[in-house]
């Protein structure tokens, strides 16, 4: 059975901050969509695309020359798709204790060479957070669902 999480590591470059100095809010949704198609593609054993992005915290700025560290892991899954859970965290790298800086529920899917959705393995939570980080995943997934069938109602299409 493939891991079901893996980190990535590295320290964040002039060429990533804003103007305000510190690492564009794009960069790091970046590094969360690298870190969580890794890890689906880690699981799944097949190429990935992204279906959603849900409820990206922004909680402290990563400034230049910070390790930068991102734990992407699979807390459910369904037929093809895969909710990940990513925790960004950074620090000084003479300091041993990184701080949380983001957090994002992110919705990968596996498919074929045709790009048509194929069947994953089945994630089982162990332990407490596990179970509950999963329970968010589904209630997150049962909100969209909803939230696509009003909207695409609304507006007419089908």
């Amino acid at each position: 059975m493939a891991a079901s999480s893996l980190t990535l590591q590295f320290l964040a470059e002039p060429t990533d901050i804003n103007f305000g100095g510190n690492v564009h809010g794009g960069m790091v949704m970046k590094w969360i969509d690298q870190a969580a198609y890794a890890c689906a593609a880690q699981w799944s054993q097949r190429y990935c695309v992204t279906i959603s992005a849900n409820g990206i915290r922004f909680i402290k700025p990563i400034k230049v020359g910070q390790l930068v560290q991102l734990t992407a892991s699979i807390v459910h899954t369904g037929n093809s798709s895969m909710h990940i859970y990513v925790v960004v965290k950074a620090t000084d790298p003479t300091h041993p204790a990184p701080k949380v800086t983001n957090r994002c529920f992110i919705t990968f899917m596996a498919v074929d060479t045709d790009g048509r959705p194929v069947a994953v393995p089945a994630f089982i939570p162990e332990g407490e957070t596990d179970m509950q980080l999963e329970l968010v995943a589904m209630h997150a997934k049962d909100f969209a669902k909803q939230l696509d069938c009003d909207f695409t109602s609304t507006l007419g299409w089908h």
